[in-house]
């Protein structure tokens, strides 16, 4: 059976919202997404809400939450995923599974998190709910230190890249002025992302504000239908290949620096498209901590082992670059709102291949990658997108 097709969208403004709650950041996008797709509340058969919550908010049971914000779905059965960051494509490929199982024919996929309400040190607390807290909670910096341990081992094995770190920040926050939903809409030159300053200080050395994604609200909502009722829509955006590969949560038993679990997610995805990297025309790659993207270089196989700088020095990754990474600005410029976050970058992706991404388009983009990581590259999912209509 042919995998379910994106079929519609929506998308928030990332960012501190004024909306006090993931009910009501579910409520910016859901009607607008079953608008974008042209169908109603009733045509739809499942509902896949990701959220982490995990304290954000006493209030859980998120996957009902959906039936609160908007009318027509008092009776649709509606679930909720969490995969750490990695939450809304938890959800996403859980739908897909619906479908393609003949469970139903539409189903609404809701990402969504409200993070800005609670003091920082309190924020830092529930994020390290994502490691493994019996021998990484007491990281000094929250998960920015363990991003920060993980650069640290990095730069003692192949040399240090702050320079590299920095022109990848610039990168994404250039990328991301162009994007409307984005959390920060400011460009950065590499000479400030690389500086030590007041105004970006260390948050886990090495890794300096610039490095870490932000703390942000927001939501996501895709609508994807099976095959056939995806041809009589008037976009459909087809999953040509997808792949989930976890890896073992302890930093202590694995190679930190390696990602082997989204090497393997990326191997499997390519090789079930049948393409290669030099097929794809975008990549929305899982930018938490700029680290992370250059890691992800080499994981995804444009760089070996240590050699990831010279995607930035090449300037590969840049939006004219032979393989633009991130023409969203990525969670570094995008924010990272957690469930929302697999379902933007989807979302992302899916707004280039149909040539609605305006200002952020890449020119006949027609195959797209997307990388969204749970924890420290412990859930990895890939998908391959194409159009198909």
């Amino acid at each position: 059976m042919a995998e379910a097709q994106i079929v519609g969208w929506a998308h928030s403004k990332f960012g501190k919202s004024e909306a006090p709650s993931t009910r009501e950041l579910m409520a910016e996008v859901i009607n607008p997404a079953l608008a974008h797709a042209g169908i109603r509340a009733q045509d739809v058969d499942g509902i896949f809400v990701g959220v982490y919550n995990n304290g954000f908010s006493k209030q859980d049971f998120q996957g009902a939450l959906v039936a609160m914000a908007a009318d027509g779905f008092d009776h649709t059965p509606a679930v909720r995923l969490e995969n750490a960051c990695a939450t809304g494509s938890a959800a996403l490929y859980s739908a897909l599974d619906f479908i393609a199982a003949g469970r139903g024919r539409i189903a609404l996929v809701v990402g969504a998190e409200k993070m800005t309400a609670l003091p920082t040190s309190q924020t830092g607390d529930i994020l390290l709910t994502a490691s493994f807290r019996q021998e990484e909670a007491n990281v000094e910096g929250g998960f920015a230190g363990l991003f920060g341990r993980i650069a640290g081992t990095y730069f003692q094995r192949y040399g240090d890249r702050s320079e590299e770190l920095a022109m990848i920040a610039a990168k994404n926050h250039h990328n991301g002025m162009s994007n409307p939903y984005a959390h920060m809409q400011r460009d950065f030159s590499v000479e400030f992302c690389n500086t030590v300053s007041d105004k970006n200080p260390y948050v886990a050395a090495p890794l300096r504000r610039t490095d870490c994604s932000l703390v942000s609200d927001g939501a996501a909502c895709l609508v994807i239908a099976d095959a056939e009722v995806a041809a009589g829509m008037q976009r459909a955006i087809a999953f040509r290949a997808r792949k989930h590969v976890n890896d073992i949560l302890a930093l202590s038993r694995r190679d930190p620096t390696a990602f082997d679990g989204a090497r393997r997610a990326w191997s499997g995805a390519l090789q079930g498209a049948g393409l290669s990297l030099n097929d794809l025309d975008l990549v929305e790659t899982h930018d938490c901590f700029t680290i992370a993207e250059l890691i992800e270089y080499e994981a995804m196989g444009l760089a070996r082992p240590g050699e990831g700088y010279k995607v930035v020095r090449e300037g590969l990754a840049r939006k004219d670059g032979r393989l633009p990474i991130n023409p969203s600005g990525g969670l570094k410029s995008k924010g990272h709102p957690i469930g929302a976050t697999g379902v933007s970058m989807h979302v992302m992706a899916a707004m280039q291949l149909s040539g609605e991404a305006g200002d952020m388009q890449i020119p006949k983009a027609a195959i797209a990658g997307v990388f969204n990581m749970g924890g420290a590259a412990v859930a990895n999912y890939v998908s391959i997108l194409e159009r198909a209509k």
